[in-house]
């Protein structure tokens, strides 16, 4: 069965077409030998899972590596520790293949509910006690945090993971702990307290920074293409078309897959682009450029919802699509910090910018929309506006200023 570009879920190197990210996965290798505790806070789709699943790939020879995911578990398993302990003791026997007997039976009784009145002290003294017993340093990694951050128990269980890590010392422990998300996990404890007191109060302050680039560069994009191109013989120009993708989305990983996407299987065939060899051109890079912008997919959708759920988002973007101000890095403004971490901007020459010129493009558009159905002065200014440096629906190279 031949490779796709892959847009939907983590990309499996047998089955997908994908970046080599060995030297990825040495980066952050070194960080779990140092036995740091972090967070890969990545916006939607930017790679996460994938890059957790082949972390977890790449580190098994030397760890014993347990990888869960708490979108699994539902809303029930974190309305009290009770429930929680059972799930999460459940969740290590469902996904470890071997572990002592003792330790196995413990927790098989917490995930029966065969122990009254669990707590997380119960769980964490058994897992530093298999942590002790284990012939490997285990490593544990979480996906989708984001499914538990507005619940106290998840709090609780990083206090008990932050305390586990301060006495690393004299307990055995956790070798690393990596958790994955959207938010922020240094800063969740402000979504349950809002009072001001507590928003600088974190159970994860332990964390080290993860400073790994998970976005392409045009040598990643190159080595994908490659790949793709000693399978079909299109005979296209790698380099120029490395270089084109990298310049719609800054590197951007499910934007850069979609458009390959669209030129491998819908715009080549078509009356335009006869076959794979036309499509894999400067031309058939404009088409899926095209596409993309019409296209609804959950990347966009969770975009224009954070718009609506964080509504002080609006100024910011807006200042950057229509006043052509410059917006100043200041890692303690909020609206800006949280622009970041959805992955509207990003940070260049101590400013921010948006992200990349698909999304300029896309929230352009949606800022237009919105703007014509109030019916204000501002859509003719900006459509006059749009009709200097927009043509056939994309932008002139002069006006993107931030790649």
């Amino acid at each position: 069965m031949s490779k796709i570009f892959n847009v939907n879920g983590n990309c499996i190197p047998e089955l997908h077409y994908m970046v080599e990210l060995t030297e990825r996965l040495g980066q952050i290798k070194i960080m779990v030998e140092a036995g740091q505790y972090f967070t890969i806070n990545r916006a939607r789709q930017y790679g996460k899972t994938t890059v957790l699943k082949a972390l977890a790939n790449y580190l098994k020879e030397e760890y014993l590596v347990v990888s869960l995911d708490f979108q699994k578990m539902s809303y029930v398993n974190f309305e009290n520790e009770q429930a929680f302990v059972v799930a999460f003791a459940g969740e290590l026997i469902d996904n470890v293949e071997s572990m002592p007997e003792e330790i196995y039976e413990r927790l098989n009784a917490f995930a029966e509910e065969r122990v009254r009145n669990l707590t997380l002290l119960s769980l964490f003294r058994v897992i530093n006690k298999w942590c002790g017993q284990s012939e490997k340093k285990i490593v544990l990694m979480i996906d989708e945090v984001d499914s538990a951050t507005n619940n106290q128990v998840f709090l609780d269980f990083l206090a008990q993971l932050r305390g586990c890590y301060i006495s690393r010392d004299t307990k055995p422990t956790f070798q690393s702990v990596i958790l994955t998300g959207v938010y922020d996990v240094c800063n969740i404890r402000r979504k349950i307290r809002p009072e001001n007191e507590h928003k600088v109060n974190s159970p994860w302050n332990i964390a080290a920074d993860f400073s790994v680039d998970m976005s392409f560069s045009i040598k990643d994009i190159e080595g994908m293409l490659k790949a793709y191109e000693d399978d079909n013989h299109t005979g296209m120009d790698i380099e120029k078309i490395s270089c084109l993708l990298y310049d719609y989305t800054s590197g951007y990983p499910y934007l850069v897959s979609r458009l390959c996407k669209f030129m491998d299987e819908q715009i080549a065939g078509t009356n335009d682009f006869q076959n794979k060899k036309s499509a894999w051109t400067e031309a058939g890079v404009l088409e899926a450029v095209k596409l993309l912008l019409e296209d609804r997919n959950p990347l966009f959708e969770s975009l224009m919802s954070k718009l609506n759920d964080f509504p002080e988002l609006c100024d910011v973007i807006s200042a950057l699509l229509f006043q052509g101000k410059k917006v100043a890095y200041n890692p303690d403004d909020e609206v800006v910090w949280e622009a970041l971490m959805f992955g509207f901007v990003k940070v260049k020459d101590s400013g921010v910018c948006l992200a990349n010129r698909i999304f300029e493009t896309r929230l352009y558009n949606y800022f237009l929309l919105a703007i014509s159905e109030q019916n204000s002065r501002l859509y003719e200014e900006g459509s006059r506006q749009k009709n200097q440096f927009i043509i056939n629906g994309h932008f002139k190279d002069m006006a993107w200023k931030c790649i």
